[in-house]
C-alpha cells in the first residue's frame, strides 16, 4: 500500500447529517488531546481511529501494534500497510504475553490481563515519548458484548475516542468506507488465543499451528470470514454457513483438509453451526 489516504477533519462528502456530525465530535475529542499514542492493531476500529487522530493531530500521533504469538502475521502486514499510506509512525512492541502465567493459563480473564499488560506496555511508551495519552478502538457496540479486557481500560484511564463520539460499528464501517480506508468492509478480528478453549493452556507452539492453519486458509477462502478452532490433534473450522456445503464438497474438501494437516494438525471437521464470535468456548 502506497501513502497518500486522505482523511479531514470536516466530514467526508455526502454523508449523511448523523454520520458528519458524529465525526466532528470525534475530530474534536482527538485535538483536545494535544498528542496521542493510539493502540493500532490494523482492523475496522483502530484503523478509523488513527486516521481521525492524524487528521486531528498531525505528526502528535502515533501508532502502536503489539508483536508475538498472539498478533496473526497478516495483520502485522496489514497494519504496517496502513500506517504507512496514513503517514503515521509505527511503533512496534513485543508484548510478551505469555511470560504472564494469568495469561498462558487460559482462564475466563485471559482477556482482561492480556488488555491490561498492552495497555500498560502502551502508558509506559507515551510516558517516555512526551505523548499525552493512549487511546484505543472500542465503539458502542462492543459494550453490548462481555469483553474483560473493557474493565482494563477503564480501570487504566485509557481513551475510547470512537465510543466517546458514539459511533457503533455501522458507522464506522460507513466513515471508513467514506474516507476510502481499506479495512471498510474487513471481517472482524480477534487474537488468535481467542481460538482456544477456556482452560487449554496457551504456549507459542499451539499459537503458531493455529496461525499457520488460518493463513493457508485464507489463501483458499480469500476475504471470507473464518476460524480454526484448537483441539489438537482436531482442527474444528467455523465457516460462514452459506460456504459449508461447498467446503464438504470436493476440490475444495480436499484443499481444507490438505492445509490443516500442513500446519500440524492430524484430523479436520467442519462446524456445522458456522463462523461466530466466541465459538471457541461454544
Amino acid at each position: 500500500m502506497s501513502p497518500g489516504l486522505s482523511v479531514s477533519l470536516q466530514p467526508p462528502p455526502r454523508v449523511e447529517a448523523a454520520l458528519a456530525a458524529a465525526w466532528q465530535r470525534l475530530a474534536s475529542l482527538l485535538a483536545a488531546q494535544g498528542s496521542l499514542l493510539v493502540a493500532f492493531s490494523g482492523g475496522v476500529d483502530s484503523s478509523l481511529l488513527v486516521a481521525a487522530a492524524r487528521a486531528a493531530l498531525g505528526d502528535q500521533v502515533k501508532a502502536a501494534l503489539c508483536l508475538g504469538p498472539f498478533t496473526p502475521d497478516w495483520e502485522v502486514e496489514a497494519a504496517r500497510g496502513l500506517a504507512h499510506a496514513l503517514g503515521v509512525e509505527l511503533l512496534e512492541i513485543d508484548a510478551a504475553e505469555l511470560s504472564d502465567p494469568r495469561i498462558a493459563e487460559n482462564g475466563p480473564q485471559r482477556c482482561y490481563w492480556c488488555k491490561r499488560r498492552r495497555l500498560m506496555l502502551l502508558i509506559h511508551l507515551a510516558q517516555e515519548l512526551g505523548l499525552t495519552a493512549v487511546a484505543e478502538g472500542s465503539q458502542l457496540d462492543d459494550a453490548k458484548e462481555d469483553r474483560p479486557g473493557a474493565k482494563a481500560v477503564a480501570e487504566l484511564g485509557v481513551l475510547s475516542p470512537l465510543a466517546q463520539a458514539g459511533l457503533d460499528k455501522t458507522m464506522v464501517r460507513e466513515l471508513s468506507r467514506a474516507w476510502n480506508l481499506p479495512t471498510a468492509d474487513s471481517p472482524a478480528a480477534a487474537c488468535l488465543a481467542s481460538r482456544v478453549p477456556w482452560g487449554a493452556p496457551l504456549s507459542s507452539a499451539t499459537l503458531t499451528r493455529v496461525g499457520q492453519a488460518e493463513a493457508l486458509l485464507r489463501e483458499i477462502l480469500p476475504k471470507s470470514p473464518l476460524r480454526v478452532r484448537d483441539h489438537f490433534p482436531l482442527a474444528r473450522i467455523e465457516l460462514l454457513p452459506g460456504l459449508l456445503a461447498r467446503a464438504a464438497a470436493e476440490p475444495l474438501r480436499g484443499r481444507i483438509v490438505e492445509a490443516v494437516k500442513a500446519a500440524g494438525y492430524e484430523q479436520v471437521c467442519l462446524d456445522l453451526a458456522g463462523y461466530r464470535s466466541g465459538g471457541a468456548n461454544s
